[in-house]
């Protein structure tokens, strides 16, 4: 089988390259580059960042990887796609008072998504489509689905619910059976890295705002009374859930628990008055079924756990009813339901009370 291998340069993605290669498929990898023009911005040192400046050491460095695996490497130039699709809507999301999720739309969007499409389209013939993520596939009810990885530490199902039945049918996972510490026994074996070879990080590892391209604008810190406690310099440095970092004091801890950007207003409060019991979404994919109704698992935020759940939904609309009050659930995040430790369906959080 003709195997294409997104690699990113990390242990993760070499690993999977090489299982491949060893189980006898026909193997090549690729990586894209999506940094734009923003020359104003820097690459920190030691930046492991997807979306960072000047990864060309990143390319000699997966093109030295693919040598000693023996496949071949090529490399596709997707920044403008990556700003029309990612970017510009990361940043209308955050001005908008709400917190977006930049990995989930890549990976529909660009990583599964166009990276796979303009590769076939440049004469590329492959099969199959691989990452090192730590996911798995399944089928259920006629459908296919992502099931949760057997590393649950390192699980990336939620990131990854948006893929369609045409993407996941042409997509393996190589490392969904594995655990991390059986992946890194294997890389130390090869091995493509050096022994302190650090993790990949998230997408951009500066400051969200480098990436708004918008001026500070003041605003009032308020009470759910209405009672100003103190100054802001925009809404788009908050996020739903936030505790720290609020510039208020106050004899208990607060929280952002709402954003108001047509008022320019960020409200705070107790932990206890931060509580949901209901979260709403819309945009929904659907995965092992096309509606839902019942007890489910539910996860809204890539590092929270999973909560039981009552959801009912389909078309385009969920909503899951937690019997025990939950805390951050925001606006632009994603609602992700499963069952048995496999994907139901996803969608983009509305509102969450």
């Amino acid at each position: 089988m003709k195997i294409l291998v997104g690699m990113s340069g990390g242990i993760d993605s070499s690993v999977a390259a090489s299982l491949l290669k060893e189980q006898g498929h026909e193997v090549m990898g690729i990586t894209m580059t999506i940094w734009n023009r923003r020359t104003h911005l820097e690459r920190r040192a030691g930046s492991r960042s997807c979306f960072a400046p000047d990864k060309s050491e990143d390319i000699a460095q997966i093109q030295k990887i693919c040598r000693m695996i023996g496949i071949e490497h090529t490399v596709l130039e997707l920044s403008d796609r990556f700003e029309e699709l990612v970017l510009d809507n990361f940043k209308s999301e955050y001005l908008g008072g709400r917190t977006p999720n930049p990995c989930v739309w890549c990976n529909q969007l660009i990583k599964f998504g166009a990276m796979v499409d303009y590769a076939r389209e440049s004469g590329i013939v492959f099969d199959k489509f691989a990452t090192g993520h730590y996911a798995q596939i399944g089928a259920h009810n006629g459908r296919l689905c992502i099931e949760r990885a057997v590393d649950r530490r390192k699980d990336q199902s939620y990131f990854l619910y948006r893929l369609s039945q045409e993407q996941l049918g042409r997509t393996l996972f190589p490392l969904g059976s594995l655990t991390k510490e059986e992946v890194r026994a294997i890389e130390a074996l090869l091995p493509f890295h050096r022994p302190d070879q650090s993790e990949s990080q998230d997408f951009y590892d500066g400051d969200y705002t480098d990436l708004f391209d918008v001026e500070d604008r003041v605003g009032n810190i308020v009470n759910l009374r209405g009672e100003v406690l103190g100054t802001h310099n925009g809404i788009f440095h908050y996020t739903i859930g936030q505790r720290k970092g609020l510039g208020v004091s106050s004899s208990q801890p607060l929280y952002v628990i709402a954003l108001h950007p047509e008022r320019n207003e960020v409200v705070v409060g107790f932990r206890e008055e931060a509580l949901q019991t209901t979260v709403a979404a819309t945009d929904v994919v659907w995965q092992s079924c096309t509606s839902v109704a019942g007890e489910v698992e539910a996860k809204f935020r890539s590092m929270s756990e999973l909560f039981e759940a009552v959801a009912e939904g389909e078309g385009d609309h969920i909503s899951a009813r937690f019997p025990s009050s939950v805390h951050g659930a925001a606006p632009g995040q994603s609602l992700v339901l499963y069952r048995e430790d496999r994907i139901v369906c996803g969608g983009i959080i509305t509102a969450a009370q």
